[in-house]
């Protein structure tokens, strides 16, 4: 099956048509209309995989996915266009572009956190830039993987776009063929698995991964606002987002005082009993779970606590006096668990930062810039968010992705389109005499005058300076009267004989 998929794909790109801009636009209007036509049906389908609210389906993976399609129309024609570089001196009488092609037949693993976002955000930019795609949607979220394979064939070209359903031996087996390019969506652990596969055939991949969020907070920040804004990014899809607060670095002074305003927040958010609260997701299967019941055992329990296992249930928990070696500590928690640890200032949050894997989000909740730019200018993460989290991931003109074992590349707005093309470099000389002349010097034998007037030509300038125009109307002036001096002897010796 995967087999076929692959033949099918890449015979509809040797036809050419996703070439066409009209056609990449034709297909991003399916998709518009697959989301215009199936709203309730996909916030049924989230509802049965992950327990979301029709909230955090409309707003968290619906809306951002119809800003993007909206976005990639209104711009798709312009990006598409060849650029034009500036020129060098050497290069005047020379055209130079950069040619947007798409790489061919692309690859895109999606997630189960986010099904629709993680899978079809990157598979719009795909098309946008004229590839074929297979998609292969996570099995573990198999009312979300369903939907697509069923739906998408109904609003798309069935041969350039295809959706593979399967799980882990079907993955791998899609993994064994050539692939013009792949874009995964997942932890780091099968990442790895990934690029090692694409390595077989040298494929360029996009690895969109995890790691350990870090968040600091300093006694500056209006705890009040720091605390709501902290637990809507922890708790949105039950603490299950790439992105979410992993942890917190804070003085025990901030912890005091965080502790006493989250606990009010959460007794408005979710009343006495969260469990019975719409708002509130599960844990997508039983081996997350155990998982993460076995990580509230790290430190001490400051909020919350409690689960069930018979619903996938685990309560929003704070979690104090929690040490750097704790089990809570040493992965990512892809949960609704919160650890604190203590440090004093910014230079120890910044020194316990350094000493974890580069995270895919930092957050800062600071207001001294001085001690926001120390964390900015001393550690590495994928994004930043100062003073709020999440909320970076949503604006278009940012690209979003990881750096070292967080991942690699990144897509979003206009960055989705260049993510899967590639930019063609073409260099367009004329065949005239001038043009000739002033490239003659590269050519045998050599000497020390070429050597010259060769390293006049390549010699840097830094922009494009009008002091150099008479040099260059002086050298062509030579070139033309040597020409000319040049056919006028050879007409003189023709005319004496």
């Amino acid at each position: 099956m995967a087999e076929n998929m692959v033949q099918t794909a890449r015979a509809a790109f040797q036809t050419g048509k996703t070439k066409s801009v009209e056609f990449r636009e034709k297909q991003l209007r399916g998709l518009l209309k697959l989301f215009e036509e199936n709203t309730s049906t996909i916030v049924d389908v989230l509802a049965q995989d992950l327990h979301k609210s029709k909230q955090e389906v409309v707003i968290l993976e619906m809306e951002m996915l119809i800003y993007d399609l909206k976005y990639m129309l209104d711009n798709l024609q312009d990006w598409a266009k060849p650029d034009r570089p500036s020129k060098t001196f050497p290069n005047w009488l020379d055209s130079l572009s950069i040619i947007k092609e798409p790489y061919g037949v692309v690859l895109i693993i999606g997630a189960w956190n986010y099904p629709f976002l993680l899978s079809l955000g990157p598979f719009i930019g795909a098309i946008a830039a004229g590839n074929c795609v297979i998609l292969k949607p996570s099995e573990i979220s198999s009312s979300s993987a369903k939907f697509m394979v069923d739906t998408l064939p109904k609003y798309l070209d069935n041969e350039c776009y295809q959706v593979y359903y399967g799980g882990p031996a079907e993955t791998t087996e899609l993994l064994q063929h050539k692939f013009d390019y792949i874009f995964f969506t997942g932890s780091a652990s099968i990442g790895k698995l990934v690029h090692a596969a694409a390595n077989k055939y040298l494929t360029p991949t996009t690895l969109e991964l995890g790691g350990k969020s870090p968040v600091y907070i300093d006694a500056s920040a209006n705890i009040e606002v720091v605390a709501k804004r902290l637990l809507w990014g922890k708790w949105i899809n039950a603490g299950q987002t790439c992105i979410a607060p992993d942890y917190i670095l804070c003085s025990k002074e901030v912890e005091k005082k965080f502790l006493a305003v989250a606990k009010n927040i959460l007794k408005d958010w979710y009343k006495d009993n969260p469990k019975e609260s719409p708002d509130f997701c599960r844990i997508i299967n039983d081996k997350h779970f155990q998982r993460l019941s076995n990580l509230i055992k790290s430190g001490s329990i400051g909020i919350g606590g409690k689960t069930d296992p018979k619903d996938r249930f685990i309560e929003v928990t704070v979690l104090v006096d929690v040490k750097p070696t704790d089990a809570i500590m040493q992965e990512e928690i892809f949960g609704p668990i919160l650890p604190i640890v203590s440090v004093n200032d910014a230079y120890e949050a910044i020194k316990f930062i350094n000493e974890k894997d580069k995270p895919l989000a930092m957050y800062i909740f600071s207001n001294k810039k001085k001690d926001v730019r120390l964390i900015l200018n001393n550690t590495s993460s994928g994004g930043v968010c100062v003073n709020d989290v999440i909320m970076h991931f949503a604006v278009p003109s940012l690209p979003f992705g990881g750096v070292g074992n967080s991942g690699m590349g990144s897509y979003h707005g206009k960055q989705s389109f260049d993510t899967f093309t590639h930019k063609r470099s073409c260099l367009y000389k004329n065949l005239g005499l001038l043009g000739e002349k002033l490239c003659s010097g590269r050519y045998p034998p050599y000497s020390a005058s070429k050597i010259s007037i060769l390293q006049m030509l390549l010699k840097y300038r830094s922009g494009v300076s009008l002091k150099y125009l008479p040099h260059l109307v002086m050298f062509g002036l030579g070139l033309v009267t040597a020409c000319s001096f040049k056919c006028l002897n050879k007409y003189l010796m023709d005319n004496n004989n």
